[in-house]
C-alpha cells in the first residue's frame, strides 16, 4: 500500500481529528478479520492489488513550506533519496521556473488549510544526490497531486501530498482498453480460469457458442462443458499449466454443444496469467472450432490414402501371370490398409480354361475361392452367412447381393450378420474387357468406419485393376497351356525304345522347377529307329520362346524324322535342316530362302529362325555312333570305370545361318557306356554361367551303372539350382550292343547258285535261333532280294540277318541304282518281287551306303502283337 508519514495528522477540524484518532484506535485494538467501529476500515493491501500497477508516492510539507518527510515510494517514483529530499523546497526543486509563481500561490493556499487536487508537470532536479537508483536525473514527468492540509504536534499548519504518475495511469487505461477489445471482440472463445479452475470471465464469442451471456458462465468448470473423461484430461492439463507455467499449444478437445449430438472439435491454447507482482492468478483459455478443419483433414487423408493404395496396387498387382497369385496380391494391398477382411472368388470355368462357362451371364456359375486375407480373424466369411473355405467351390444364392453384383456388374452392399464380426461389406464384381471374371468382397469389422461413397469408388477401381491382371493371366495361361500341349504333342510319346540302347529322357518346360509360369520354348528331343537296328538320337533347341518357337520346333522335328527315314548321313541331314530353317523365315519357303542366300538378306530379324541341333546315328551291331553338330552343346560320354567327358564334336553353325558345311565324328562306344544329350536350359541360367553348369553336369555323372531313370532324377536334382526360365531337354542312352550270336553275316559271289546258298544260310540261322515259323517267309524274301541283287546290282553280294526285337534281313551290293516298287499288270510275267516283299514283311526299304546300297526287310517275331502273314495268301493276292 502507499506509505503515509507517521507525523501527518488528519484534515483540519476537530471532527476530522477525532475520526482519525478513532481510526487509529481501531487499528490498534482490532484483530485481523474483525470489522472496526465506524466507517474506518484499515488493512494491508494483498499482493496483486491496484498499487502494484499504479505508482503512488507520498511526502509531507512542514509549516515552512519545505519537505520534512519523504516516503520510500516517493524515492522510487522520483528517484531522489530521502536524505536529499528532506529540507528541499518542492517548488524550487520540482517546478520549472516559469511556473514557480503559480506554484507558490498554491502552496500558500494549502498552508492556509485548503485541499487541492491537480495535474502538475515536474522535473527531477540535477543537483548532487538528486539522481535515483536508475540514474533518471533531469527527467520530466506529469503527476497528479492530491494535497491534504494537516497540523503538526505544535498546532502549526502543514500538508500531506499524494502523488500519482499520470503516465502509468494512462498506460493502465490503454492496456485495459486493449485488453477489453481483445477479450470482447476476439473471434475465438476466450476464458479466464482462476486458480480453482473456475471460469472467472468469458467473452461473447464463447457465450454465443455455448449459450447465455458471458456472466452466465462465471463460476463454471470444465465438467460443465465436456464429458467426464475429457473433462478430467483437460482439468489435469489446466492444473499442470497453473503449477508449472508451461504453455500448451494446439491441444485438441472434443465435446458436444448444448442441444446438439454432433461431435465438435476445438484447438485450445493455454497459458498462465500473473498479477503485477508476478503471482499466478489463473489460466487463459483461447479456443477455436476446428471441426470443419478436422473433417477436411480427414477427407484429405482419405484421398492421400486412396492414392497411396492405388499406387501400391499398380506396383504390386500383376507382377505374376498366375491367377491365384494375382488375387492374393490384391488382398495384400487392401488388408489392412483399406479393410479388415477380404476374399476373391473366381469363376471355376474360367480357371479351367473354358471361355464361356454356363451361368456366366446370370451369376449362377460355379465359383472357387482363390484368396482370403484377414487382419482380425482367421475364419473365412461369406455375406450370406455361409462359411466358404479357401479353395472350395460354391454358388451364391440367386437373390443374394453377391449374385446380384455378379449379374449386374455393379458393387453391392452386403448386410452384416447379426452378432457377427463384420459391420460393413462391399461385394465388388471383377470386370475385365466387359466380362465379369469373379467377385471381390471387402469387409470392415465393428469399430471401424463404415464404407462410404469414396470407399466404394476405390474398391471398384482396385477390383478392376486386379480383374484386368487376372484376365491377362488367364489368357496367358490358356495360350501357355495350348503351346505346351502343342509342344508335348511334338515330342516322342511315352518312353522311346531303340535297338541296342537303354533310353531315358526328361523334358521340363521353363520355370517348372520354380512353379512360375513362363512361355514355352523350342527345346525338343527325338529317338528315331532306322533300318538295320540303328537308331538316330536328336536333341535341338529353337532360339526364342512362345508359340512361334514351338511351331518352328515342330516343323524342324518333322523334317528331321523325314530326313532320317531317307537314311542320309548325319552331316547331310543337318545341311538339309539348315535349308529348311532358313525357309521358315522367308515368305517363299525353302526355295526362296536359297535364292535369297545369294544376295544380302534384308528380311525382318523377328522372322529369322535359328536353332541348334545335334544329330547322332548309333549302329547296335558295331556299337559305333556318328555325330554331327549344328551349334549345340557337346555330348557327354561316361565309359564304365571312367569319369565323364565331353566329346570333341565340331560345333558348326546354328541351323538357319547357312554357308558352312557340317562335319561328322564317328566314335566307338564301349558296352555299358552312358551317352547324354541335353539343351542349355540344364546347364545355364542367369545366375550360373555356362562353364559352371557344364562342370556341374559332368560332375553329376558319377555312376553310369545305376538305372537310367535314377540317373536322370539325380541330375535334375543336382542341377536344380541352375534351372531358370529356359526349357530342359535331357536324353540319356546306355549302350547295349547286339551280341555276336544275334548276327548272321555272309558274303556271296555273283553267281546264280548264290540264291540257293542264301536260302540255306537263312534257314540254318533261323533254326538255330528257334524261329522255325519264319523260315518259309524268310527264305522266300531272301531269294527275291538276292535275285534282284544278281540281276540289277553290281559286285559281290552280302547277306546279313539281325535278331533283336524284330528280325531284319539285309542284302548288300555295290550298285547305286535303288530298287523301285511298281505295280505289275495282269499280263506281266515279272515285276511282282518287291510287291511280295511288301506284302510279307512288316517293313522294307533301301538305303545308300559308302560302297553301294542295301535292301532290307523286317519281320515281327512269333508270339508278338503283330501276326505273321501267310505266304500262300500273299501270293494269291498278287493275281
Amino acid at each position: 500500500m502507499s506509505e503515509i508519514p507517521a507525523r501527518a495528522t488528519g484534515p483540519e477540524g476537530p471532527a476530522n481529528g477525532a475520526q482519525a484518532g478513532a481510526a487509529g484506535a481501531a487499528t490498534a485494538h482490532t484483530a485481523p478479520g474483525d470489522t472496526p467501529p465506524g466507517d474506518a476500515v484499515w488493512q494491508s493491501s494483498p499482493p496483486g492489488s491496484i498499487y502494484d500497477y499504479v505508482k503512488v508516492a507520498s511526502f509531507s510539507i512542514g509549516p515552512d513550506g519545505l519537505v520534512d518527510q519523504w516516503s520510500l515510494r516517493a524515492e522510487q517514483l522520483l528517484g531522489i533519496p530521502a536524505e536529499a529530499a528532506v529540507g528541499m523546497d518542492p517548488i524550487e526543486a520540482f517546478i520549472d521556473p516559469d511556473q514557480r509563481a503559480g506554484g507558490r500561490r498554491k502552496m500558500t493556499e494549502i498552508l492556509d488549510g485548503r485541499e487541492w487536487t491537480g495535474v502538475v508537470p515536474f522535473r527531477v532536479p540535477r543537483g548532487p544526490g538528486a539522481a535515483g537508483r536508475d540514474g533518471r536525473r533531469g527527467r520530466h514527468g506529469l503527476a497528479e497531486v492530491y494535497v491534504m492540509p494537516t497540523r503538526t504536534e505544535g498546532g502549526e499548519k502543514a500538508a500531506v501530498c499524494i502523488v500519482v504518475d499520470v503516465r502509468t495511469l494512462r498506460s493502465i487505461e490503454t492496456d485495459l482498453a486493449a485488453s477489453q477489445a481483445i477479450f470482447g471482440q476476439s473471434p475465438f472463445g476466450f476464458l479466464l480460469i482462476d486458480a480453482d479452475l473456475r471460469v472467472r470471465r468469458a467473452n461473447q464469442r464463447f457465450a454465443s457458442i455455448f449459450g447465455g451471456t458471458p456472466d452466465d458462465h462465471r463460476g463454471r468448470g470444465v465438467h460443465d462443458y465436456l464429458s467426464r473423461a475429457e473433462a478430467d484430461r483437460v482439468s489435469a492439463t489446466l492444473r499442470r499449466v497453473l503449477e508449472t507455467g508451461d504453455s500448451i499449444t494446439d491441444m485438441h478437445v472434443t465435446g458436444f454443444l448444448p442441444g446438439s449430438e454432433e461431435r465438435r472439435h476445438w484447438s485450445v491454447n493455454l497459458y498462465r496469467v500473473h498479477s503485477g507482482s508476478g503471482r499466478p492468478i489463473g489460466v487463459a483459455w483461447l479456443g477455436t472450432d476446428i471441426t470443419a478443419r478436422r473433417a477436411a483433414a480427414r477427407e484429405a487423408a482419405a484421398a492421400r490414402r486412396n492414392l497411396a493404395l492405388l499406387n501400391e496396387a499398380g506396383a504390386r498387382i500383376g507382377n505374376s501371370l498366375d491367377l491365384e497369385t494375382t488375387a492374393r496380391q490384391l488382398l495384400d494391398v487392401v488388408v489392412p490398409g483399406f479393410c479388415d477382411l477380404a476374399t476373391v472368388d473366381l469363376y471355376q470355368g474360367l480357371l479351367a480354361g473354358d471361355e464361356t462357362p454356363p451361368g456366366l451371364a446370370d451369376g449362377s456359375a460355379e465359383l472357387r475361392r482363390v484368396a482370403f486375407s484377414s487382419a482380425v480373424s482367421a475364419a473365412p466369411f461369406d455375406g450370406t452367412g455361409e462359411r466358404v473355405q479357401l479353395g472350395a467351390r460354391h454358388h451364391y444364392p440367386f437373390n443374394s447381393p453377391c449374385a446380384d453384383a455378379l449379374r449386374t456388374a455393379r458393387p453391392r452392399s452386403v448386410p452384416a450378420e447379426e452378432g457377427g464380426l463384420v459391420q460393413s461389406t462391399l461385394a465388388v464384381p471383377m470386370v475385365a474387357n466387359d466380362t465379369v471374371v469373379g467377385l471381390a468382397q471387402f469387409a470392415r469389422a465393428k469399430g471401424s468406419e463404415p464404407f462410404g461413397d469414396r470407399d466404394r469408388d476405390l474398391a471398384v477401381e482396385l477390383a478392376t485393376r486386379a480383374a484386368v491382371c487376372i484376365d491377362n493371366a488367364r489368357l496367358y495361361r490358356r495360350e501357355h497351356e495350348r503351346a505346351l500341349i502343342l509342344q508335348r504333342s511334338l515330342l516322342p510319346p511315352g518312353d522311346p525304345e531303340a535297338s541296342g540302347l537303354d533310353i531315358a529322357c526328361r523334358y521340363l518346360p521353363g520355370n517348372a522347377a520354380t512353379g512360375r509360369p513362363s512361355e514355352v520354348g523350342g527345346d525338343w528331343f527325338d529317338v528315331i529307329e532306322l533300318p538295320g537296328h540303328r537308331t538316330a538320337l536328336v536333341v535341338g533347341d529353337v532360339m526364342g520362346r512362345g508359340l512361334r518357337a514351338a511351331v518352328a520346333m515342330g516343323e524342324l522335328r518333322t523334317a528331321v524324322r523325314t530326313l532320317a527315314q531317307l537314311d542320309l548321313e548325319p552331316a547331310e541331314v543337318l545341311s538339309q535342316l539348315d535349308e529348311i530353317a532358313r525357309g521358315l523365315g522367308a515368305p517363299g519357303g525353302v526355295q526362296q530362302a536359297t535364292r535369297a542366300a545369294r544376295r544380302p538378306r534384308e528380311a525382318d530379324l523377328s522372322e529369322v529362325y535359328l536353332a541348334t541341333c545335334i544329330y547322332a546315328v548309333y549302329d547296335s551291331v558295331t556299337r559305333r555312333c556318328t555325330f554331327a553338330n549344328a551349334g549345340h552343346l557337346p555330348p557327354v560320354l561316361v565309359e564304365p570305370g571312367e569319369t565323364a567327358l565331353m566329346l570333341d564334336v565340331p560345333p558348326g553353325l546354328p541351323l538357319g545361318v547357312g554357308g558352312e558345311p557340317f562335319e561328322e565324328v564317328e566314335v566307338e562306344l564301349p558296352e555299358g557306356a552312358l551317352l547324354a544329350l541335353y539343351t542349355d536350359g540344364l546347364v545355364e541360367s542367369r545366375d550360373h554361367p555356362l562353364d559352371e553348369g557344364l562342370r556341374a553336369f559332368v560332375g553329376a555323372l558319377t555312376d553310369p551303372s545305376r538305372p537310367l531313370e535314377d540317373v536322370c532324377d539325380q541330375i535334375l536334382g543336382t542341377l536344380g539350382t541352375h534351372h531358370g526360365e529356359d526349357d530342359i531337354a535331357l536324353l540319356m542312352a546306355r549302350v547295349q550292343g547286339l551280341p555276336a550270336e544275334s548276327v548272321g553275316d555272309w558274303t556271296l559271289p555273283r553267281e546264280p547258285r548264290s540264291v540257293g546258298r542264301a536260302r540255306e544260310y537263312a534257314r540254318t540261322q533261323l533254326q538255330s535261333w528257334g524261329l522255325e515259323p519264319l523260315v518259309d517267309t524268310t527264305e522266300l524274301l531272301v531269294s527275291e532280294l538276292v535275285t534282284n541283287a544278281l540281276r540289277y546290282g553290281e559286285g559281290e553280294i552280302r547277306l546279313r540277318l539281325l535278331l533283336d526285337r524284330t528280325l531284319v534281313c539285309e542284302v548288300w551290293d555295290s550298285g547305286l541304282v535303288q530298287p523301285r516298287r511298281r505295280r505289275a499288270r495282269d499280263t506281266d510275267e515279272g515285276g511282282r518281287g518287291l510287291q511280295l516283299v511288301g506284302l510279307l514283311s512288316a517293313a522294307w526299304g533301301s538305303r545308300r551306303t559308302p560302297r553301294g546300297k542295301t535292301v532290307w526287310f523286317e519281320l515281327p517275331l512269333p508270339g508278338g502283337d503283330t501276326p505273321l502273314t501267310d505266304p500262300a495268301e500273299a501270293l494269291l493276292s498278287l493275281f
